[in-house]
């Protein structure tokens, strides 16, 4: 897949690392959540009394020798948006009625891709994101001002020999409240 136009977020120069090889890795808690390898959307609901996706932009982006879909959503626990997720989507596997991807709207991709036998899941890359101006750019619009690196990842999908990538960077209310609700109280109360 000719993707390097495409280093997500689109635009920005980002190094997606094996989990194995990363550097400065993020508290545990936020760590468990990067590497998880079961459906982000489903723990994402766990974690909250209403899940909810906002579609951001959808659009057609053109590659070296193909043309993909790119769809860019927040995913909102209690309508707080927590995580910012893209998906690159390869024209053929878009126009493909078995894949299930045409007309997703505001419906949660996680839930497709984890519920269908004919997604593999693949390898989870990580990344940290410091200074990157796009994410950056979205969290102050989302009254989230970014005071730390933010941390993503990005898993591959195969389809029929077909590859799709959803990536997701967890928000500054995200790491928050995850790193405080998993955090062990010491104070012996």
């Amino acid at each position: 897949m000719d993707v390097t136009r495409f280093s997500f977020p689109y635009g920005e120069s980002i190094q997606w690392f094996s989990p194995a090889k990363a550097e400065n890795l993020p508290p545990q808690p936020l760590w468990d959540w990067l590497v998880s390898k079961d459906s982000l959307t489903a723990k994402l609901k766990a974690h909250c009394h209403d899940f909810s996706v906002l579609l951001v932009d959808e659009q057609w982006h053109h590659g070296l020798s193909n043309r993909y879909w790119t769809r860019e959503v927040l995913l909102l626990l209690d309508d707080t948006p927590w995580v910012f997720a893209s998906t690159l989507i390869p024209e053929s596997l878009m126009q493909n009625p078995e894949a299930g991807l045409q007309n997703l709207g505001n419906r949660p991709l996680g839930e497709l891709l984890y519920s269908s036998k004919n997604y593999l899941p693949g390898n989870i890359e990580v990344a940290r994101f410091e200074s990157c101006s796009r994410l950056n750019e979205l969290s102050c619009k989302l009254h989230q001002p970014v005071t730390e690196p933010l941390w993503g990842r990005r898993r591959y999908f195969e389809f029929q020999q077909q590859t799709l990538i959803v990536s997701e960077v967890f928000l500054p209310q995200a790491i928050s409240t995850i790193t405080q609700r998993q955090t062990p109280d010491l104070s012996g109360k």
